[in-house]
């Protein structure tokens, strides 16, 4: 018996050891998926990729490119979040513009908020001339968990697109 229970112990260990290996390659290749963000003064912006949690943001973090574009029930929440951030404020109830440029275009004021990669970048790490960062752990350095997720940052930027230009 106790041969048995070794081997079994021993093919437990071994199955196992297979899947974490398999896992860790599977992040690595994950993480070089990753498009570049950087910051409003050009340098690397570093987003943790376990805030890529769903499919979507995924989905974004290897192209730049935002799924949730059209996506009706997207925009709801898009609108319900730019509005819980207080985003409004500056840039008005339909993000025309108010104390702050307004951000649907077609003149904006940093030309990379033209594309979604851009436009992401500007809401997770905030800018030089005024806005703060959104994004998680950077919106309150005290806080890693407060902050817009990029799922949510992906909804506003839809919203926000939605709006005309």
């Amino acid at each position: 018996m106790q041969v048995n229970t070794y081997k079994l112990t021993f093919v437990f260990t071994f199955v196992f050891m297979l899947v974490v290996a398999a896992v860790s390659v599977f992040q690595s290749a994950w993480a070089q998926e990753m498009i570049g963000f950087t910051d409003s003064k050009g340098g690397a912006l570093k987003i943790k990729t376990e805030y890529f949690e769903t499919a979507q943001a995924k989905q974004f973090m290897s192209s730049g490119k935002n799924p949730y574009t059209g996506d009706k029930s997207a925009l709801e929440s898009g609108k319900k979040i730019y509005h819980l951030y207080s985003c409004n404020q500056c840039h008005g109830s339909n993000a025309q513009g108010q104390t702050a440029h307004g951000l649907t275009g077609p003149r904006f004021n940093h030309a990379k908020s033209a594309e979604d990669k851009g436009m992401f970048e500007i809401i997770w790490a905030g800018t030089d001339g005024g806005m703060s960062a959104k994004g998680k752990g950077l919106m309150d350095p005290n806080d890693p968990e407060n902050g817009m997720s990029p799922d949510e940052v992906l909804k506003v930027i839809a919203w926000i697109r939605s709006q005309g230009s």
